[in-house]
Formats: structure tokens, C-alpha cells, sequence
């Protein structure tokens, strides 16, 4: 048997083929014991376990927040980041549509070489090597809606990576594109605060409300194992709530998930939010991420006057910020 990364591979798949290698003839079952084969095996195996992460710019300085996680993501685990702008283009009156359309045309391509040098910029001020990485660029209106569309029609990607910025009230009540994507997006997202400067991601903070905490530890463990980051999962207690012995649900949960999980359960501070609670805990653990879960299944009037807890959190954020919908 061989084993790649827990995955155990029976060598029946390597079935007694021909191949021609270096215009030798060999039976591929008798290369499975040979290391370089078995060095490519693994590296093929990996690419084709690739992440794929979608990362947003607006060629702003604080876009750079989100390209400079996204990279820093990337030189810890084999990811393929696809970098992405969203061009608005308004068709000026008395314009035909054939110019227009020759217009357009040529400022995508503008901004396609734009955002490569603006990547390049990034990747160098890191002092990072770029990885397997890729640029698009779209046409819209609204950045958040483009950015949904194109991952409706382009499968395949595990995770949005987005810079966010606090918001006011009045960009909170008609929605920002990080907000947006937290609570409509069907893909993971990321938000990363405006501010953040790039550091390893060591260490992981899951806030949990214990509902549904299988399907969500699965993949808080399946995004920390690769960067082998450590995972505390915090949850909130209320006053008359029953917790049973701390260390049991531990135990049971280092065992479930085959991970070194470590439990703490803290009282609620009533007299604060638990938007406020939960960033009084991450000044407490200075995690490198924090993931959470907001469900996405809001009516219109819930989502109107009652916030994402997720949604809102990530305005305030002063660490990274993984969400996930609530299933």
C-alpha cells in the first residue's frame, strides 16, 4: 500500500501497463518501489488535490490586504490562486454598439496587464516566488454580483479571498461586497481586515454554537491540517446552560476528527454583545484566522433589520475571517 497524505492508494491502481519511459519499456508496478517515481506520484496526486482560491483586487491599497493573505496561503500548502477585477464600463450616449464593444475590448485587455503588474508588485514587496496563479478579468455593475456569477459559472473554486474595511451605517444597511458575499455566497470566504500584514497562519479559532458541529469541524479541520495549524474551538456558554465535562467533549472530538482540537468553553458576558465577547477572545488566543458560520437562509426582514453575526463581525475584524455557510 501506499500512502499519501492519509489517503491510503492500493497498488492495484497502478495497473501491469506498458509504458515508455526515458524510450525504455517498463511495467509501471515494478516502478512503485522506486523513490524519484515515487516523488512524482505524490507531486501528481497533489496538483490534483490543488485548492483553488478566487482573490479579489480593485487595485486599491487595501486590496492588497486580501492578495498578501492569499499569497502568504499559498507558500504554506499548493494553492492555485485566480486573481480577479471587475471592470464597470458605461456605454457614453451617441456611442454605436460596435464601438463600444471595440472599446471594451480594449480596455480589458489594459486591465489584464494591469492586474498582472499589480500582482507582480505584491508578490515582490513579499519577497514571495509566485506559484501557479492565474488573472481574469470581468465586466459588471456590482463587484459582488459579478464575483457570484462567475463562480456559479466557473466550478471549482474551494474558496473567495476578499479585503474587507469597516463599514458605516449606511454601507451596512445597503450592503458592502464583503458583506454580501458572507451571506449569499455558496463558496467559503475569506475576509481579510484592510490592515493585516502577512505572517504564518499558525493557529486557527472556530467559534461554535455546538449545532451541526460535525459537518463544521470537517471543515475548519480540512482547511488547518494542511497548513498543520493548530485549532482551538471556542464556544460561548449562557447562564443556564448545561455544559457536560469539558475535557470529554475534547477527548471525544481529537478522536472524531483525527486532529489535535483543544475546547474552551467560556461564559457569556451578558452586559456585551457577542460580537464584542467574540473579539475580546481573539485579542485573548491571537489566532491567525478565525472561522466561523452564519447562516445564509435569512428572509428578507430577518436580513434586513437582524445582521449576520459573521456579516458583522467581519466589519470589525482585526484578524482574518473564514465563513462558511450554516448548514
Amino acid at each position: 500500500m501506499l500512502t499519501v497524505e492519509k489517503h491510503i492508494l492500493p497498488l492495484t491502481f497502478l495497473h501491469p501497463i506498458i509504458s515508455i519511459i526515458n524510450d525504455e519499456v517498463i511495467h509501471l508496478t515494478d516502478l512503485a518501489h522506486v523513490p524519484t517515481f515515487r516523488s512524482h506520484l505524490f507531486s501528481l496526486y497533489k496538483i490534483n488535490d490543488m485548492k483553488r482560491v478566487l482573490v479579489t483586487t480593485d487595485f486599491s491599497a487595501n486590496s492588497k490586504a486580501g492578495m498578501r493573505f492569499a499569497i502568504q496561503w499559498a507558500s504554506q500548502q499548493p494553492l492555485e490562486l485566480v486573481f480577479i477585477h471587475a471592470l464597470y464600463l458605461l456605454k457614453p450616449v451617441g456611442w454605436s454598439d460596435s464601438y463600444f464593444d471595440e472599446y471594451c475590448g480594449t480596455r480589458l485587455a489594459e486591465t489584464r496587464e494591469k492586474i498582472k503588474r499589480f500582482t507582480a508588485d505584491v508578490y515582490r514587496s513579499m519577497k514571495k516566488k509566485p506559484g501557479k496563479h492565474s488573472f481574469v478579468v470581468i465586466q459588471s455593475v456590482a463587484a459582488d454580483v459579478a464575483l457570484l456569477d462567475y463562480c456559479k459559472n466557473n466550478s471549482g473554486f474551494d474558496y473567495i479571498c476578499i479585503s474587507t474595511r469597516g463599514a458605516g451605517k449606511l454601507k451596512k444597511f445597503f450592503g458592502t461586497n464583503t458583506g454580501n458575499l458572507i451571506t449569499k455566497s455558496p463558496v467559503p470566504v475569506l475576509a481579510v481586515p484592510h490592515n493585516y500584514r502577512a505572517s504564518a497562519i499558525k493557529k486557527v479559532l472556530y467559534a461554535s454554537d455546538f449545532k451541526n458541529y460535525t459537518n463544521e469541524a470537517e471543515k475548519v479541520v480540512a482547511f488547518a491540517k494542511p497548513l498543520k495549524a493548530a485549532v482551538d474551538v471556542l464556544h460561548f456558554a449562557w447562564p443556564e446552560e448545561l455544559i457536560v465535562d469539558q475535557q470529554l467533549i475534547e477527548t471525544a472530538f481529537r478522536k472524531q476528527f483525527r486532529y489535535n482540537m483543544k475546547l474552551h468553553v467560556e461564559k457569556t458576558n451578558v452586559a456585551h454583545t457577542l460580537i464584542r465577547n467574540l473579539q475580546d477572545q481573539v485579542k485573548t488566543f491571537k489566532p491567525s484566522v478565525v472561522v466561523m458560520f452564519t447562516n445564509q437562509r435569512r428572509g428578507f426582514f430577518e436580513k434586513l433589520f437582524l445582521s449576520s453575526k459573521a456579516e458583522e463581525f467581519s466589519f470589525r475584524a482585526t484578524v482574518p475571517l473564514l465563513v462558511f455557510g450554516k448548514q
